[in-house]
């Protein structure tokens, strides 16, 4: 087995201004429509929903949000080479921006900062759309083939990487300690990471402010805030002696 593999969800990114999706302030709670927008079918099927969707991403608070303590935690924990595998269903890219090697880090739902046709092979960047909008584009459509252009996220509705997700097992499968932050665990597949991990003899912690539905399987359940909780982890784990 190897060491730490760690799974985070959008509580992590909360303390960097991200909403997440489920909480009390949770984006759909304020917004009962707003899983339309990150909804495969409902984004195809109409414009207006494409447009609002564009709307959403240019709004979004992740591009003046930094990395917080959390985030850079996991990077010392990284650098002290106890972290096998970070994985995360976050699209905001903050983990990358604290120092999270390319190499450690699988982004089961992708990132928001790309841009991908539906139709074809073109590439671009989140940027380039929402320029297109500013100046005067209802629907930006791919400039090589004219299909519709979505960013570089896993929309309900959509599979998964299957290399991504495959990583993530070997990984969730051979780990000595598997750490769940901020996510609720229940969005499948990521959620049965953790119990994967479990089952295959790893210790599991929880650091999440509401239940989950694998608390019942970990070894500890954290409810603290995230931004002084997993610090105060990685320091226990950095002085742990990892078994081999």
């Amino acid at each position: 087995m190897t060491d730490v593999v760690v799974l985070t969800g959008a509580g992590i990114s909360t303390e960097s201004g991200i909403p997440d999706y489920r909480g009390p302030a949770g984006l759909w709670r304020a917004d009962p429509d707003y899983q339309k927008l990150v909804t495969i079918d409902f984004y195809v099927a109409d414009p207006a929903v494409r447009r609002r969707s564009w709307e959403f991403r240019r709004d979004s608070p992740a591009w003046d949000a930094a990395p917080n303590p959390a985030h850079r935690a996991l990077v010392e924990l990284e650098r002290a080479g106890r972290l096998d595998r970070l994985i995360t269903q976050n699209v905001d890219g903050l983990h990358r921006a604290a120092g999270t090697g390319a190499e450690l880090l699988l982004e089961l739902h992708g990132n928001m900062w790309g841009v991908a046709c539906l139709s074809c092979p073109y590439r671009g960047t989140l940027r380039e759309v929402l320029d297109r909008i500013d100046a005067g584009e209802d629907d930006p459509s791919c400039t090589a083939c004219g299909g519709i252009l979505k960013t570089t996220t896993v929309m309900f509705g959509e599979s998964l990487d299957p290399d991504v997700l495959a990583e993530a097992i070997r990984s969730a499968k051979r780990c000595e300690v598997f750490v769940a932050i901020g996510t609720s665990l229940e969005v499948q597949p990521a959620a049965s990471l953790a119990g994967l991990a479990a089952a295959a003899g790893a210790r599991l912690v929880i650091v999440n402010a509401e239940p989950t539905p694998y608390d019942h399987a970990a070894a500890e359940v954290i409810r603290e805030p995230i931004g002084t909780a997993v610090p105060a982890l990685v320091e226990r784990l950095l002085g742990a002696t990892p078994e081999r």
